[in-house]
């Protein structure tokens, strides 16, 4: 998933309107901090748009969930790793996997719900969309779950929690935003 950012938080000839809407929306999200950073720069193609702006919270989230998938499986490459850590990065793997895949079919959603006729049609795709982003998040959740124990201390342990943390605060914000959506309709 491509997007074209600006060089800033509120690059020159973006809508100061724009910029606005993007902050304000954010306030509603459980990271209002790392939601207004992570899509600021986008405000060009966000405009005022609820719709494009959930779509774009996703699409940022998904690019995360990409860049913590390739973090993940070049630790699984280290040398001497402990048995346990083998295994939790395994299924984290897995786990952020699912993720990129629940992220991306709640982007496609999202933007059906754009081209919905009718009431039905919209539930049905917002829906969806809500059921695969919450989804994504449980998967983040049970990934930073694996790496729990006190015999994975250490590290790997640190290295990849902190991945995970950003990747959901940025999925919940999508989510909320995703919500606020719906709440308009």
């Amino acid at each position: 998933m491509e997007l074209t950012k600006a060089s800033s938080a509120a690059p020159a000839g973006t809508s100061k309107r724009a910029v606005n809407f993007i902050q304000a929306s954010c306030k509603s999200t459980t990271y209002p901090t790392v939601c207004f950073s992570s899509l600021s720069g986008y405000a060009n193609s966000i405009q005022t748009s609820p719709q494009r702006l959930a779509e774009t919270a996703l699409t940022v989230t998904v690019n995360q969930a990409q860049s913590t998938k390739v973090f993940v499986s070049r630790l699984a490459r280290f040398k001497g790793l402990k048995k346990r850590e083998v295994q939790a990065i395994r299924d984290c793997i897995e786990e952020i996997s699912d993720t990129v895949d629940r992220l991306t079919k709640s982007v496609q959603e999202v933007k059906m719900c754009g081209r919905a006729k009718g009431r039905d049609q919209f539930w049905f795709h917002m829906s969806n969309a809500q059921t695969w982003t919450s989804a994504a998040l449980t998967n983040a959740i049970t990934c930073s779950d694996g790496f729990a124990r006190r015999i994975m201390d250490g590290r790997i342990k640190n290295s990849v929690r902190a991945r995970i943390v950003n990747l959901g605060r940025g999925t919940s914000n999508a989510l909320a935003l995703i919500n606020a959506v719906a709440k308009k309709y």
